[in-house]
């Protein structure tokens, strides 16, 4: 792979450094050749794969030398190693550990998160393309790498010969390397970009996500000398020092005008569609012309046109802003039981436009009781982090802005998890294909909102 280097590693105070530098350690001496994981060559339906161990071992050297008695401690902490990449299964995309004959392999430093690589969309290209010309069962494309290969030869369409190029003269050296070598390279690069382009719908476990973890790490590098005088630097130096670090950042930066006008024909051959100046809107436009039709055809709930169903797979806030689309989307998470993410993240968003200021503390303590306190009637899911930094909140000056974190997390976690499950659900596409109508649910607000489910005290 013919990646470059983004930054240097930054400084040794960045917790997520620190992080990693443990983790590194611990590998370290998961890899000891005397009291190290086991690892061997294993043959498998008449072939051999080289440079592996098992869960079951895995999580026996972690008892054994970590003093870690709870199994289900230790499977979460090699959960989250896998997590940032450090140590991937080799059958398998989804980034876990299993406590059983599973097998895994460590992933060579070179595509260590420490190295703060941040790869671009150029990148993932060559690498599908590479895949497609290989033409090994092993190496087929899955569902979701061949929907982004066609997105990303769309998006390159312009410069798609040249990707083409560098992904031919990458396959031409593989083929040159040994077998067992070749495989070995091919699932460590698989690798890596199931960290950075993940399947859609898996979470990110770890408490800093590896690739903005990456894009804060790009510090400007220092001396030896530098990092000696930082050390004994008051905070106000400190801060002064990262100010100027930052500014001198902004004035590098630089876009090249190719990458920004294909941004713009993107976004608009995307949203050409929807444009009235463009595309005359069906039925007309309320506001354009005198027809009030729209407005009828949503009194009488006909069928959502095909065109407005497209816009919802733009992205969740998309979905959210369009009403049908977010009374879908509430009737499915109803169907997942997990319809109090969109309650709580609605009830956030009233909260924003509270008029009256002095109802907003009544408000903050009511959201809390609802999907947060311990005996919750309507209880979410959301990290430890975010949950501490809430509850404090709530216990000092109450605002508008008490829950935003919480919102997020929530957000993220539908954006992430619920939505690309909603678009792939029968559900959407009978709305796609126009065989279902529209079913209105009366009060969504009154259904969505907090105090809907709140019972009585």
């Amino acid at each position: 792979m013919a990646y470059r280097k983004k930054a240097e590693l930054a400084g040794s105070d960045n917790p997520h450094q620190i992080v990693c530098k443990k983790m590194e350690n611990l590998i370290g001496l998961m890899q000891h050749d005397r009291s190290g994981v086991p690892v061997r060559t294993v043959k498998k339906f008449l072939s051999k794969i080289p440079s592996v161990f098992t869960g079951a071992d895995l999580i026996q050297w972690v008892t054994r030398n970590l003093e870690v008695e709870d199994q289900q401690e230790a499977l979460h902490l090699m959960h989250l190693i896998a997590s940032y990449g450090y140590l991937f299964p080799i059958d398998d995309h989804v980034l876990t550990v299993k406590n059983d004959q599973t097998y895994y392999r460590f992933q060579t430093p070179y595509f260590w998160p420490s190295n703060s690589w941040e790869p671009e969309n150029n990148d993932y290209a060559v690498y599908l393309c590479k895949r497609t010309m290989q033409n090994k069962t092993r190496l087929e494309l899955a569902d979701y790498e061949a929907e982004n290969l066609a997105r990303l030869q769309k998006m390159f369409s312009r410069k798609w010969e040249f990707i083409f190029m560098r992904a031919e003269a990458q396959a031409k050296v593989d083929k040159k390397r040994d077998k067992i070598e070749r495989k070995v390279l091919d699932s460590q690069e698989r690798a890596f970009w199931d960290v950075h382009r993940p399947v859609p719908g898996c979470v990110n476990t770890t408490e800093v996500d590896v690739k903005k973890a990456c894009r804060m790490n790009k510090n400007k590098p220092t001396t030896s000398g530098e990092t000696a005088s930082s050390s004994s630097a008051t905070p106000m130096e400190s801060l002064k020092a990262e100010a100027e670090t930052l500014r001198a950042r902004l004035d590098r930066v630089t876009v090249k005008s190719s990458k920004v006008a294909e941004s713009y024909l993107g976004y608009f051959e995307q949203y050409a569609e929807y444009d009235a100046f463009v595309t005359p809107a069906e039925p007309s436009n309320p506001w354009i012309s005198d027809s009030t039709e729209m407005w009828e055809a949503e009194k009488q709930n006909k069928e959502i046109a095909p065109r407005r169903v497209r816009r919802w797979a733009f992205s969740l806030n998309e979905l959210l802003r369009d009403p049908a689309g977010k009374e879908q989307f509430f009737q499915f998470l109803e169907k997942e039981f997990s319809a109090e993410n969109l309650k709580f993240w609605d009830a956030v968003q009233d909260l924003r436009r509270q008029v009256h200021s002095k109802e907003v503390s009544t408000k903050v303590h009511e959201i809390w009781n609802e999907y947060l306190a311990p005996e919750a009637n309507c209880p979410i899911n959301i990290d430890s982090k975010s949950f501490e930094h809430t509850k404090t909140n709530v216990g000092g000056v109450c605002n508008r802005w008490t829950f935003e974190e919480a919102a997020a997390h929530v957000y993220q976690l539908m954006k992430n998890d619920s939505y690309p499950r909603y678009l792939r659900s029968a559900m959407y596409k009978e709305f796609l294909n126009g065989t279902k109508k529209k079913t209105s649910v009366k009060g969504l607000r009154s259904v969505i909102s907090f105090t809907a489910t709140r019972k009585e005290s």
